[in-house]
């Protein structure tokens, strides 16, 4: 699949500038990135814009969209995420969230389950499996080792990688880190997600890995099992960066289930 360049507009949300990415046709499909992976159109995205109307924001002080004094954590991104809904004029929509942009979706679904037609979340974080951490301390990683720890598989990983010795490069990936502490580091996970998961309303899929080594696979699992009457699928061969190791593979997995929901 050629990747198309997909240039990114700003929009106006609630006075915060936002950068989003649109492509494809049909129903509306909201996609929540993860903790990078940002400011390019991915070869996943495309893969979901072939059956769906793809939007792909940047999370604050992500990506292209700036940093903002009001964030302080998971929630303000989730209010956010409902002013960008009314911006663009979304009624009803399926909600697909990877890594931390699933915790963010997956808490999105419990205030306002009436607004999603579906709800995707992929390798997510934001729940505590007992006897083991949220997640592997990527904080602490050196580059080498966080890809490391993110793929299992490196076939694909030319896609992302990261020039070490461009400036611009290194300020970006600072400024996300530095946002993604602000979001996650004290707790990281959720206290009172288990107790919402109950809320979500509307059908759900959890997309797992096969050999997540950033995040317990019993993660994805204690997803199901909380959301009421959600399905789980897992992609062979997969690590955390699922949606780059495999990106058509788990667009397929998400857009088949969402062709099944009335």
């Amino acid at each position: 699949m050629t990747t198309p360049e997909v240039a990114a507009e700003t929009v106006d949300v609630a006075g915060s500038p936002v950068s989003v990415r649109r492509r494809g046709t049909g129903e509306p499909l909201l996609f929540l990135h993860g903790a990078g992976f940002t400011g390019r159109w991915l070869r996943f995205h495309e893969a979901l814009a072939g059956g769906a109307a793809v939007i792909a924001p940047e999370h604050v002080g992500f990506g292209g969209t700036p940093m903002q004094d009001w964030l302080q954590d998971i929630g303000d991104l989730v209010l956010h995420y409902d002013d960008l809904r009314a911006t663009l004029g979304l009624d009803r929509f399926h909600l697909v969230g990877y890594s931390v942009g699933g915790w963010v979706a997956a808490a999105y679904a419990t205030l306002f389950p009436d607004r999603l037609r579906s709800l995707t979340l992929i390798t997510p974080v934001g729940l505590q499996v007992p006897g083991k951490p949220p997640f592997a301390d990527m904080f602490a990683m050196t580059p080498k080792q966080l890809f490391g720890t993110l793929f299992n598989d490196p076939t694909n990983i030319g896609e992302v990688m990261l020039d070490p010795t461009d400036p611009d490069v290194v300020v970006r990936v600072y400024e996300e880190q530095s946002t993604l502490a602000r979001l996650i580091w004290n707790p990281r996970y959720d206290r009172k997600l288990p107790h919402r998961l109950r809320r979500v309303s509307c059908p759900a899929l959890v997309v797992g890995a096969e050999h997540d080594r950033l995040v317990p696979n019993e993660m994805s699992d204690r997803y199901a099992e909380l959301i009421p009457g959600a399905s789980t699928a897992r992609i062979p061969g997969t690590g955390h960066a699922i949606v780059i190791e495999q990106p058509e593979a788990t667009a397929r997995v998400v857009l088949d289930f969402q062709a099944g929901v009335r």
